[in-house]
């Protein structure tokens, strides 16, 4: 019988051998490949954890003891050991379980997390929430090497250090290869250094130095030294030593034999400490193993083989894009890039193949990313940002007080904006609009499609201030290109139809829906004008006002947050100008976290299609209609949404 289905919580884990743990880390890591290759997701990482999560679950007595997993995309086979075996398929699927820790998922899952760097800081506020309630479980926080380049990270690790609370942090290190460290000498020597009579000699040796009159402190740190310059000869641990962590690795994080004991010491130690595991990505797949970054967040693939299950005719946004950066960047040196550890994600790789001396990825440092431009366009250059919008938020002050208030031509590349499917709540790109559009100096663009992306990255590149060109996930609309990108006026939209009934004023990836929406409504003789606004700033007033003054009805889409984005932007824009004929009715996403799921089905949803515009349009008027044609007559636009409907519902704005 299979082990994995005999395990429905931590509880049976308990119950089987550890001589048996090879064979369970097979049977999850045969699970998740299964899974992961029919609804994609994050495969190279979590298969690099499987022996390093099966211990800690035995040897911690969770929930009670708490596990915070930073990024919590390696996280799978934490689900599987505790009680989600049987709904592991709908992983990362519409109503499925999410792809990272969810709170609201299981009593297991102790802190929500899409975004690297935030575990250490989480983890230590519960260290200091169990102290101060005067309980006494284990706080173990695993975070991967490369959010060990996060500020946070080290801000937190700082924290903690200095304070010397009883608290574990687990480095699991998938991107050094190992070691000669990691063998047998290695995990002897930390079997020592965690043993309880090594750290009750230490301890009474650093006591007994204390009590030397005169000379005991100073014989006391000597002593200190000596052992931390031992151990740095064959270990590397002083920088976390310095930090105030008690520093024990690196260990083999997938034997068992060298894992268990170690573990088990460190959770026996008091104070901060650092265990530091070396794990392999992708292990026990072999495509995985030969190409990590593209299985750590990979689309659905046959399983044989490892190749995607579908190749798009068309390119995405992403590489239109970096292309057109590429273009731009052969006749202007000035132009370079800059990634944080999305090189890949970004579609910068081939801008590094071509310029690897004019791309810089930072690691996993959106502020100092950020920054960094700003300090390169001080002195001339002409920086290009390229992030995903839910990372950029990371580097909000810095976008503010470092870019825009010294008003530098830094541009970016915002990837991923609106609705970006099965990674969910805390990936989606609904805000950036609203964030950004309130800053002085900055100019902000989205693109109806490919062709009018190429021409706003130029935009962007020759403009001399901040700016920035907002694209979706996803693949391209097909539509024809021009040869050669050309700058935008700033702040001019563009009328694609006139009408005289209602405008539907849309920005981004909503344009062509409303140009479709306007075709039906003209077939049942409702005259609709489309305007592609461009910029969501600066706004084209003249143009909006224009055509608000000649209808009686006014629609604006967005795929952001409805809370202070476009639709807000035009409306104080017609408040400004006195137009107060209008009824008006902002489509966009509602003031809550948008769920995991395909990008039509949400944007159907949240009457972001065609169909939804077309449904909003035509309650707004039949609402009017009623409201003048009945005295007393009740009609309300509601504030939910049409699941599946493609109609919208959402609040009614304006007078």
């Amino acid at each position: 019988m299979s082990l994995l289905k005999t395990i429905d919580s931590p509880a049976d884990l308990k119950r089987l051998p550890p001589e048996r743990f090879p064979e369970l880390c097979q049977e999850i890591r045969e699970q998740i490949i299964g899974v992961v290759s029919n609804v994609g997701g994050h495969l190279a990482s979590n298969l690099g954890v499987v022996e390093l999560t099966v211990a800690l679950h035995y040897l911690l007595d969770t929930p009670n003891d708490k596990i915070v997993w930073d990024t919590s995309n390696q996280a799978y086979t934490h689900k599987l050991l505790t009680g989600r075996r049987e709904r592991f398929h709908t992983l990362r699927q519409y109503g499925g379980l999410s792809g990272f820790c969810k709170r609201e998922e299981s009593v297991y899952d102790t802190f929500n997390a899409g975004h690297a760097g935030t575990g250490v800081s989480a983890a230590f506020g519960m260290v200091e929430a169990r102290d101060q309630q005067g309980q006494k479980h284990k706080v173990v926080c695993v975070v991967g090497d490369g959010a060990m380049t996060a500020g946070m990270t080290l801000e937190g690790l700082h924290h903690a250090g200095g304070l010397g609370k009883d608290f574990l942090v687990i480095l699991n290190d998938n991107q050094m290869s190992i070691s000669k460290n990691v063998g047998a000498i290695s995990a002897y020597l930390n079997r020592t250094f965690t043993g309880e009579f090594y750290t009750r000699v230490r301890e009474e040796t650093g006591h007994l130095l204390r009590l030397i009159p005169g000379i005991g402190p100073d014989m006391q740190k000597m002593a200190r030294r000596a052992e931390e310059l031992a151990k740095g000869v064959i270990l590397p641990g002083l920088l976390f030593e310095e930090l105030g962590f008690q520093y024990v690795g690196p260990i083999d994080g997938h034997n068992f034999d060298h894992l268990l004991p170690t573990l088990e010491n460190v959770l026996k130690l008091k104070g901060p400490i650092l265990l530091h595991v070396i794990t392999k990505k992708g292990l026990g797949y072999e495509p995985a193993v030969k190409n990590p970054v593209w299985f750590h967040a990979c689309p659905p693939f046959v399983r044989e083989t490892g190749a995607p299950a579908k190749k798009s005719p068309r390119p995405t946004y992403t590489a239109i894009a970096v292309d057109t950066l590429l273009k731009l960047a052969r006749s202007d040196k000035r132009i370079v890039a800059i990634t944080a550890a999305m090189c890949e994600g970004t579609g910068l790789t081939a801008f590094e193949k071509e310029f690897p001396e004019r791309l810089y990825d930072v690691g996993i440092a959106e502020q100092h990313a950020v920054t960094f431009a700003a300090g390169l366009a001080a002195q001339g250059m002409r920086p290009v940002v390229a992030m995903y919008a839910t990372f950029l938020q990371r580097a909000y002050d810095q976008v503010v007080h470092d870019v825009a208030t010294q008003n530098l031509p830094v541009t970016f590349c915002i990837d991923r904006g609106g609705l970006v499917a099965e990674d969910g709540t805390t990936h989606h790109g609904a805000f950036d609009y609203a964030y950004l559009r309130h800053v002085p100096n900055m100019v902000v663009m989205a693109p109806k499609d490919e062709n009018e992306l190429q021409h706003m990255v130029k935009t962007c590149l020759t403009y001399n201030g901040p700016a920035s060109v907002r694209y979706p996930r996803g693949v391209s609309l097909g539509v024809e290109m021009d040869r050669e990108p050309t700058a935008l006026p700033i702040g001019k939209g563009e009328l694609l139809r006139d009408g005289k009934d209602v405008a539907i004023v849309a920005v981004g990836v909503t344009v062509w829906q409303a140009v479709r929406a306007a075709e039906r409504l003209e077939q049942e003789g409702i005259s609709a004008a489309v305007v592609n606004a461009r910029f969501v700033k600066p706004l084209d007033k003249d143009l909006i006002v224009g055509v608000a003054r000649r209808v009686r009805y006014l629609v604006t889409v967005e795929e952001g947050c409805k809370m202070g984005g476009f639709g807000s932007a035009v409306l104080e824009a017609l408040s400004d100008e006195g137009v107060t004929h209008l009824r008006t009715k902002l489509i966009g996403l509602p003031d809550w976290y948008i769920e995991q799921g395909p990008q039509d089905l949400l944007r159907e949803k949240y009457g972001l299609t065609a169909e939804g515009i077309y449904q909003s349009v035509k309650v707004l008027m039949a609402c009017t209609t009623t409201r003048r044609g009945a005295v007393g007559a009740k009609c309300s636009l509601g504030t939910g949404y049409a699941s599946f409907s493609g109609a919208s519902v959402g609040d009614e704005q304006g007078s």
